[in-house]
């Protein structure tokens, strides 16, 4: 049985929270030369290097092991503290949370307001299809997701299908697709692009060639921004269908083709050993994510 010792955890994490040694050593109140002597009895333990020395401080698999434990022991101890003294939890419990911009600007912020009198969040924005490496880094304690697969030490839960139709101006339809959303339109008209770990609309654009098409692409990263850009004809995109059911009854936007989507299954995943604050927050998000299709 490997034997980790908490303040060697909570050294470990806070290096990678305070991104140094002398950080670290700073936010604990100790000596360098403490948070080095701890981190070294940590890898003796461990029996292999929790971290690397460069800039910045990188985790390996077993520190960012290591890492969720300390949180995860962090939030133990709020339980503890609500147990022992009722009513105060909501002073000091903290949790760091990964959610897609989407998701925040349709669905899920009311959630997180339910939750919000019992905790304290952070929410860190990132696409669905990248917010795993922050769960496993122990940076954030769950995650909305595209993945169904839970990473390894966290559980994975359904909670949904966000649908995006690829609208448009009516003037920008008449401009660009006179005849229709085809492959040789597509190739030439202007498309909106989140940033460049989005990969929705090119996802759509694959339906049409075989060959990537690479049309004109204008970087628009903020949720309602992206929609703005939309609505003020700079160019197409896919937004949320739960967010443009007034634009499309006014036709101020219009649907490319009919019958014409693309679909992402949402996940929530988070850290298998949490606590009572997290499953809290976990079902605010579930009664907030009925929504979804």
């Amino acid at each position: 049985m490997i034997d980790i010792h908490p303040d060697q955890a909570r050294t470990l994490a806070a290096i990678v929270a305070k991104g140094s040694f002398d950080g670290a050593a700073s936010h604990l109140s100790v000596t360098a030369s403490a948070v080095s002597q701890r981190i070294r009895a940590l890898e003796v333990a461990v029996g292999r290097p929790v971290l690397r020395r460069t800039r910045p401080i990188e985790l390996t698999e077993s520190g960012q092991a290591v890492v969720r434990f300390a949180r995860q022991l962090e939030m133990l101890s709020a339980d503890l503290a609500d147990e022992l003294q009722p009513g105060n939890r909501h002073q000091d419990a903290r949790l760091t949370l990964v959610i897609n911009s989407d998701s925040l600007h349709t669905w899920a912020l009311a959630g997180l307001a339910a939750a919000a009198g019992t905790v304290q969040l952070e929410i860190l924005r990132e696409d669905q299809d990248y917010s795993l490496e922050l769960l496993r880094s122990g940076a954030a304690a769950a995650a909305i997701t595209a993945t169904a697969k839970p990473t390894p030490g966290c559980t994975s839960r359904r909670l949904g299908v966000m649908r995006y139709l690829p609208v448009c101006t009516p003037a920008f339809a008449a401009t660009w697709f006179g005849g229709g959303a085809t492959a040789e339109s597509l190739a030439k008209a202007p498309v909106i692009i989140f940033d460049r770990k989005d990969d929705l609309q090119d996802r759509y654009l694959r339906r049409f060639s075989r060959k990537p098409l690479q049309p004109p692409r204008h970087y628009v990263p903020a949720a309602h921004e992206f929609g703005e850009a939309i609505r003020l004809g700079m160019g197409w995109g896919l937004l949320p269908e739960i967010e443009i059911g007034e634009d499309l009854d006014q036709r101020t936007l219009q649907t490319m083709a009919a019958r014409s989507f693309v679909d992402v299954p949402l996940h929530w995943q988070q850290w298998r050993y949490g606590s009572t604050l997290l499953d809290g927050v976990a079902a605010a998000i579930q009664d907030a994510a009925r929504v979804l299709r």
